[in-house]
């Protein structure tokens, strides 16, 4: 990488009822992001649509497309005119009964730059993901762009150090989360602080585990369970962007969209590498049960 700094941008979203509207404001936000010298935008989880996965419904598969599609001509051309690099999220038709939630890397010249189906896929009350989503099939591969090799991850991946271990070996500069996570409505706010406060915790782990910058997008607002089964989602926002020891750069705020603009110094992780070595110190001879569910 030629540069010693980055300007990432972050497009915290709320769902406005019609992909189009959707794929709207975040051309809205991408267009700002690239006048304030943004040169990499992260979209949030699934943005086109509001998050389906509340309830098992066969008629949410109409929402899939497939990649190339167009929402991937959409933001190609977008980038590709912007000069700007566009990370996205989609859910992904790959076949006739074989769907992905993916997401979607578009280059600064406007090309698919690659793809990264997510690989850990949870089946929760209100996050009924497997009904949907195949998992993942392509692994933990960075994707270069002209702004460096970009270790993109969807959401419940954010929990797994594994993912981001695996990509950070494989050359990963910065890694991405798209996600879509929330509240229920009728937790008791000690425990929405303690889950928020964990989601936070565990990516700012991976930051400091890797010496990397971590950026990770959230959608915000409320929306309903179309089946009335729950009390919906609120989902809490608070989209963020750490450095590789894990130091907060930026941080949104969980009522409203907002567009967050972070400065990486993209010098820091050899530098934080060099006095904390975690890559040279690790016991690769002595780590076979990782790949083990679990050790009775």
């Amino acid at each position: 990488m030629a540069e010693n700094s980055l300007t990432l941008a972050l497009v915290q979203e709320s769902d406005r009822g019609d992909p189009n509207a959707n794929l709207d404001a975040c051309e809205v936000a991408i267009r700002e992001a690239a006048r304030g010298g943004a040169r990499l935008v992260l979209l949030q989880e699934l943005h086109n649509t509001r998050y389906f996965c509340q309830t098992e419904d066969p008629a949410c598969f109409d929402l899939a497309e497939p990649i190339p599609g167009p929402t991937t001509a959409r933001l190609g051309r977008l980038a590709g005119e912007l000069g700007v690099v566009i990370v996205g999220s989609l859910f992904e038709r790959r076949a006739a009964g074989l769907y992905h939630n993916t997401a979607i890397v578009l280059d600064a010249d406007g090309r698919l730059a690659g793809t990264y189906r997510k690989m850990h896929i949870p089946d929760d009350p209100g996050y009924y993901e497997k009904f949907y989503f195949t998992p993942g099939d392509l692994g933990f591969e960075p994707i270069p762009t002209a702004v460096g090799r970009l270790g993109v991850l969807v959401c419940w991946d954010q929990w797994y150090p594994e993912a981001a271990r695996l990509m950070a070996l494989a050359g990963a500069e910065i890694l991405l989360y798209p996600t879509a996570i929330g509240w229920n409505p009728d937790d008791a706010p000690d425990e929405r602080t303690r889950q928020r406060d964990a989601w936070i915790l565990v990516q700012r782990g991976h930051a400091v585990a890797n010496a990397l910058p971590v950026a990770v997008c959230n959608r915000v607002g409320f929306e309903p369970d179309p089946s009335g089964a729950t009390a919906g989602a609120r989902f809490w926002g608070h989209s963020f962007v750490c450095g590789p020891q894990g130091e907060i750069l930026v941080e949104a705020q969980d009522q409203a969209p907002q567009l967050l603009l972070a400065e990486i110094d993209r010098t820091r992780t050899e530098a934080v590498r060099r006095y904390w070595p975690f890559l040279r110190d690790r016991r690769i001879d002595a780590y076979g049960d990782l790949v083990k569910r679990y050790r009775d």
